[in-house]
Parts: C-alpha cells; sequence; structure tokens
C-alpha cells in the first residue's frame, strides 16, 4: 500500500523587487489543503484557493489630497491577513504567485 506525503512548499525570497505604490500591498496566499479534516484528499481541482495570506511589502499610504500628506497603512510586512474572494491582481514573480490588493480588500489581521 502507497502512503502519501504532505510536501510543504517553502517560501522564497523573490529575485526581482516589487515596490507597491501607494496604498497597495503584496500578499502570499497560502497554499490549499490537500487533505480533508476526515483524511480525503482532495485533487488539484477541487482545492478550494485560500482566502489568507501574508503580507510580503506595502506602499508608503494613501495620499489625503486635502494636506498632501500619506496615510500610514494599518498592515506591517509579515502580518497574517484575511481577504475577500476575488481580491487582487495575481501576478508571477520569478515562479512565485503573489497578489497586489488594495488595503480595502483587507477584511482582517490573524494575530
Amino acid at each position: 500500500m502507497a502512503t502519501a506525503t504532505k510536501t510543504k512548499k517553502t517560501a522564497k525570497k523573490s529575485t526581482t523587487a516589487v515596490r507597491p505604490l501607494h496604498d497597495k500591498i503584496i500578499v502570499r496566499r497560502d497554499e490549499a489543503e490537500s487533505v480533508t479534516a476526515a483524511g480525503i484528499f482532495l485533487p488539484e481541482s477541487s482545492k478550494d484557493r485560500p482566502k489568507t495570506g501574508i503580507v510580503e511589502a506595502i506602499g508608503d499610504g494613501k495620499l489625503n489630497t486635502e494636506t498632501g500628506d500619506r496615510i500610514p497603512l494599518g498592515v506591517a510586512v509579515g502580518e497574517r491577513v484575511i481577504f475577500s474572494s476575488y481580491a487582487g491582481t495575481e501576478i508571477k514573480l520569478d515562479g512565485d504567485e503573489l497578489l497586489i490588493m488594495s488595503e480595502d480588500e483587507i477584511l482582517a489581521i490573524i494575530d
């Protein structure tokens, strides 16, 4: 009987530097679960895309048009966040799949 092993993809630093602008945030989406709580292995086509991830980079904040100052963002690099289902734009950098989204699309920070 063959046994299944769970492999974890290790996070690696991208060699391409990307800096989000204004109130934009770059998020690395968490990996989809390959096994249910009951131990059933899921095929690739039936996996749900996770709505959580880790903030990789943040912009310098939204511009206050009245004063000209920047309004700082409410999230920081390294925080785990929950975002809406269709949030952001998916990009690929050096083989890594990342999301660029607005701060408004983040629903919560996981402590």
